[in-house]
């Protein structure tokens, strides 16, 4: 692995709409701070980059919602976002935000560069225009009919209900949700970065120069390459963002995938601009860059440049930007992105809108002082090759059955036995057995194991092999048995608690990287200070006579009471989401009874189904309306399997506009009810009609 001259390490940006919950912290945050203290603890010259994306459609949904200022918006989530990591030990050198201005200078000069250079397309498209608000739309501001499961509220880009991935222009029936009215298309000019132009170079520098990327890294990078890049506009019209830095773009803005990971350079120059005045508390006073030159950490081909993000943001960090710093030619390339996968929570899925979270800010306040906790929890059940869940009794167990009966446990009957026998002061170091000479060996090959995970962004693996140490402590004292040797050998204990306090004094430094509050509260306790990583497990770092202070336990148990009343609170949400869900559809506006008249709504009974291929939800129907017998694609699979439908009597919309949906013409609608959960069933005749009955 080559050996680099200092780091640049970014987090993804989170969007400054909402507060932090833990899919959050242990998809990109936990594990980035553990990357950057551990490299600090080695001595490199590294930076961390952290900020709020503040620009973007949601953001100026949920400003029009609540009746205030985008700026409003941004200034009070970006604050909480801020406090929240600074409490939790996120230690960036800085944490900036996207409505700075020097991020919109930074951005805009970025963008000229690119379109002075001639990188970009110019482009006339149509869009879709609300005449009323006289404001072209932006896809989260047209709702309308899917074309693939009927939910009549998708978005302009994608379908909560079934999940597929839109544009507004598949929508049936569309409206704008400013004023209700149904947009028009509308001629507009935008600037795209041609991707397929750098397709080519993509496929070379990404599948063969980096088959070390993770596997879920690499499988998403390949797919888009293969399913073909298309040009991507860089600019939107919106009132909201940076503007397009040219004189006929009146009224346009970057769009927030183009000018959000420039934010990653505009707070490294803000952080050289100031660098003192940015060290948040959770970092000692003074650390700062070995260099006062931001463009080395951006521009030298000895930095490494690591981009920690979810699964999400995979294509955004691994092709589009990438692609975008190669094209204005000065900046290095990323050297990985390692992208974890999503935390469930409780068995279902982290929803921001559904309250189904455990959010940071309010973690802090029920648990003060257990910071560390959450960050163990979050690491040894780290998604780092698949999703996985988090638990409140995982929670639990990890901190009652590892963190207080492992490492606490060690820690204290080290110093408890210590300052029974021998006041508090580190004993000498008698005569060795084979069995201190087989610890030293196995501590350091646990130093190892952990640099070598870390190293290869493996921090799940990397807290085993620290908590290993741990239990390696706990074997050695309960295979010693101090507290039975004292009164027939007190020499040989001596020698026993010398080294169970040598490796409590190790493991200061080899858990800080996961337990930065847990590693300060140890060396308080030992009264030392700071051990670096090199000396670590190598030297015996407490010297003879050393006066310790009183025993402290590290970790108390978490009680039964306490657990419960987080999962109540959970599930307290589900059901206020089962009871809002069931009255949050009122009646629709009045129609007339001519339009009504319009709907040609029969009954039929299916004939064949089948899964449509690549797909999870559709299915592939034929039915008979007593018509015809006809091919309707249904958003239904998650519900029913084809097998056991066919023969079954339904309700569909027989005079709906024909739709293509994967490549398969579909005529019509099956009319379906949905409960509150979102769950699905037929709506079918009480009796037994013949098909082609009419619905009236």
């Amino acid at each position: 692995m080559k050996n680099y001259k200092r780091y640049t390490v970014t987090s993804a940006l989170p969007y400054a709409n909402g507060p932090i919950h833990i899919g959050h912290l242990a998809g990109v945050y936990v594990p980035a701070d553990i990357y950057c203290r551990y490299l600090r603890l080695r001595g490199r010259d590294v930076i961390f980059i952290g900020g709020s994306d503040e620009h973007g459609v949601p953001i100026t949904i949920k400003a029009r919602t609540e009746g205030v200022s985008p700026q409003q918006i941004v200034d009070r989530y970006h604050e909480m976002i801020k406090k929240s990591f600074e409490n939790f030990g996120i230690s960036f050198d800085i944490y900036s935000r996207t409505t700075h201005k020097i991020h919109y200078d930074t951005a805009s000069e970025f963008f000229k560069k690119l379109h002075d250079k001639g990188d970009f397309i110019e482009k006339i498209t149509e869009q879709y225009y609300d005449e009323e608000v006289k404001q072209f739309l932006a896809d989260r501001y047209i709702t309308g009919i899917c074309p693939y499961c009927g939910n009549e509220n998708a978005y302009g880009d994608q379908c909560e209900k079934c999940g597929t991935s839109l544009s507004a222009t598949d929508l049936i029936n569309p409206k704008s949700t400013l004023s209700g009215s149904k947009p028009v298309r509308k001629e507009t000019k935008h600037w795209f970065l041609p991707l397929d132009n750098y397709e080519h170079w993509l496929r070379q520098w990404i599948l063969e120069e980096h088959k070390e990327w993770k596997t879920n890294v690499y499988g998403q990078c390949k797919s888009w390459l293969d399913q073909g890049l298309q040009p991507r506009a860089v600019s939107r019209d919106l009132d909201w963002g940076v503007p397009v830095p040219l004189h006929d773009a009146e009224g346009k803005v970057l769009y927030v995938w183009f000018d959000a990971p420039i934010g990653y350079i505009s707070a490294t120059k803000e952080l050289f601009e100031n660098p003192k005045s940015q060290i948040p508390p959770c970092l000692p006073a003074g650390r700062n860059p070995k260099s006062d030159n931001w463009e080395l950490y951006w521009k030298d081909k000895e930095t490494r440049l690591v981009h920690f993000i979810g699964k999400d943001n995979i294509v955004f960090h691994c092709i589009i930007f990438p692609t975008m710093l190669k094209a204005e030619g000065s900046y290095i390339l990323p050297d990985n992105v390692p992208a974890n996968e999503f935390l469930n929570l409780e068995g279902d899925k982290i929803s921001t809108s559904r309250n189904w979270a455990v959010w940071l800010h309010e973690y802090l306040a029920e648990f003060p002082g257990k910071q560390d906790v959450l960050r163990y929890a979050l690491t040894a059940n780290a998604p780092e090759t698949k999703d996985n869940d988090f638990t409140w009794a995982d929670f639990q167990a990890r901190n009652n059955n590892e963190l207080v009966a492992i490492l606490g446990n060690f820690v204290n009957r080290a110093m408890v036995l210590t300052h029974k026998y021998f006041n508090g002061e580190v004993p000498e170091l008698r005569e060795e057995t084979s069995y201190e000479k087989l610890i030293y060996e196995e501590s350091n090959k646990i130093k190892k194991n952990i640099e070598h995970s870390l190293e290869n962004y493996r921090f799940r693996e990397a807290l085993k092999e620290a908590m290993d140490l741990a239990r390696l402590g706990n074997k050695y004292l309960a295979d010693t048995e101090p507290w039975k040797v004292f009164e027939r050998d007190p020499e040989r204990v001596k020698t026993i608690l010398n080294v169970a306090l040598q490796i409590s004094a190790n493991l200061s430094t080899l858990i800080e990287p996961f337990l930065p509050f847990t590693a300060e509260k140890l060396r308080n306790i030992l009264n030392i200070d700071k051990i670096s990583w090199e000396q670590a497990a190598e030297v015996n770092p407490l010297k003879e006579g050393h006066l310790l202070n009183k025993p402290e336990l590290l970790f108390n148990k978490i009680e039964d009471e306490a657990i419960k009343t987080q999962i109540d609170k959970l599930f307290a949400t589900k059901k206020t989401n089962e009871l809002v869900g069931a009255i949050s559809n009122p009646q629709k506006p009045d129609v007339s009874y001519e339009d009504f008249s319009k709907m040609d709504i029969r009954v039929g009974v299916i004939l064949t189904a089948e899964k449509v291929a690549k797909t999870k939800k559709l299915l592939k129907l034929t039915i008979d309306t007593g018509i015809d017998k006809r091919t309707v694609v249904s958003g239904i699979a998650e519900y029913y399997k084809p097998e056991e439908i066919i023969g079954k009597r339904v309700v569909i919309l027989v005079n709906l506009q024909p739709r293509e949906i994967k490549g398969i013409k579909s005529q019509g609608m099956i009319l379906m009810a949905e409960n509150a959960d979102g769950s699905l069933c037929f709506v079918s005749p009480e009796k037994d009609f013949r098909n082609g009955s009419e619905i009236k």
